[in-house]
């Protein structure tokens, strides 16, 4: 069978059963849960695989999260298909739960995609002429979020990173996996396609503040007040900004999570939240000093103590040529022109996925059909069938090309490969990351 047969029966089958496919978007659009907590959002995966496609999954991968294998006794690379499984919180939503979770950020849609591809894959019989295994993994919590309850999962041994991804590196599960890819999302505005991102890594913290309690209208002066200390320092790092170099998109945006306990006592227990970004490895370093030092100023100048837990952010996203070069052909054949594409964009958000790519060939593209800004309550699906199945076909199709005749085009795109890091690299650099500084 030639590689276009192949890629027509692919398409076919994806349309034969785009309406289970919409349908799984849907329902878990319907149901969101935040990182670490998606039992249901997995178990709508796992029931998906089991009863649509006849595949068992091995579950719990990261703490929750699933993953279907086929082609397991090939010879050739595997490649892995992902999709995350958690939503965000966005209260003002239209569509959140009572607890402001939302599916804002489309993971539902690459949820479905994933899905999608496998359908094209599996319910027409190519993956077995397909020269390698493949993998679909359903990955929790891609959104940093609730890090008092991932700190609690920490210390109960469940989980050690606080991404999904990280924490599946750290147990292996890409340590047989040869190239990864998946997708997000994005209001392209008139154009279908955004392709080669990059991003922003970032390293997390959380911060204490720690003064001395007194009666605030009596006698504020026998206290240390640890909420104009917090102050002090996020003024402290907004004085830093001339130091950072523009093309380092470093970023700096602290919440308050406990101001203090009641309004007539001096604050002793202060607590803030934050990231640093910045769009390399060394730039969110050295900022994450300069950030630091600016937090322990502000203590000092007030006389409290300070605790900085650092939490092992992300890695900035890399872009790989030769997958891109893959991914632009499978576009094209599916009647995606120039005119529809986005060649590479600049986000300072952050993707957890970052991580992965610099371990492995990875790619990333960001679909359209959705309006609005992500994470706010102007998202919406504004395209279903584009959303749902366009990104499905494209990353089937991709697979195609990788694994066809003797898998030559992911051999070639896998020796000319250089790593970053090694997972032992990775995993050390993380390690340097999670620490606790006290001053």
């Amino acid at each position: 069978m030639t590689r276009e047969e192949l890629k027509e029966r692919v398409i076919k089958a994806i349309e034969e059963n785009k309406n289970i496919i919409i349908g799984a978007g849907r329902k878990i659009y319907k149901n969101p849960e935040f990182g670490y907590k998606e039992f249901e959002t997995t178990k709508t995966v796992r029931e998906f695989f089991k009863n649509e496609l006849n595949v068992e999954t091995e579950d719990k991968i990261a703490y929750t999260g699933c993953r279907a294998r086929i082609n397991g006794e090939k010879e050739g690379p595997k490649v892995a298909i992902l999709g995350e499984l958690d939503g965000i919180s966005c209260n003002e939503h239209c569509d959140a739960n009572e607890i402001g979770a939302s599916h804002t950020c489309g993971h539902n849609v690459q949820i479905a995609g994933m899905l999608g591809a496998a359908v094209g894959l599996i319910k027409s019989g190519v993956y077995k002429e397909l020269d390698g295994k493949i993998d679909f993994m359903a990955t929790p919590a891609e959104e940093f979020i609730e890090l008092a309850y991932r700190s609690q999962l920490k210390k109960e041994g469940h989980i050690k990173y606080f991404g999904g991804k990280q924490e599946l590196i750290r147990k292996g599960a890409f340590d047989d996996v040869d190239m990864a890819m998946m997708f997000h999302v994005l209001d392209t505005g008139d154009k279908k396609v955004l392709t080669g991102p990059v991003s922003n890594g970032f390293i997390g913290k959380e911060v204490k503040f720690i003064g001395k309690e007194a009666h605030a209208g009596s006698a504020p002066y026998e206290g240390i007040n640890a909420l104009n200390a917090a102050m002090l320092a996020i003024n402290n790092v907004h004085a830093q900004r001339e130091t950072f170099k523009e093309a380092d998109r470093v970023r700096f945006h602290p919440i308050i999570t406990k101001g203090g306990d009641i309004v007539n006592v001096v604050p002793a227990d202060v607590r803030m939240e934050s990231y640093v970004r910045a769009r390399t490895i060394d730039s969110m370093i050295d900022a994450n000093k300069k950030v630091n030092r600016a937090l322990m100023a502000g203590a000092m100048a007030v006389g409290a103590n300070i605790e900085i837990t650092e939490l092992p952010g992300y890695l900035p996203i890399l872009r790989h040529d030769d997958m891109e070069k893959v991914l632009r052909k499978n576009l094209e054949y599916i009647g995606l022109t120039d005119n529809d594409i986005i060649e590479g964009g600049d986000f300072t958000g952050s993707f957890d996925f970052g991580d992965v790519s610099h371990i492995i060939p990875t790619l990333h593209p960001m679909f359209g059909g959705v309006k609005g800004a992500l994470h706010t309550r102007d998202y919406k699906i504004d395209d279903e069938e584009y959303a749902y199945l366009t990104p499905a076909k494209a990353m089937a199709l991709t697979v195609v090309d990788l694994l066809f005749d003797e898998a030559k085009e992911a051999k070639d795109i896998l020796k000319n490969f250089k790593p970053v890091m090694t997972k032992e690299e990775y995993l050390a650099f993380m390690e340097s990351n999670d620490k606790t500084i006290k001053a």
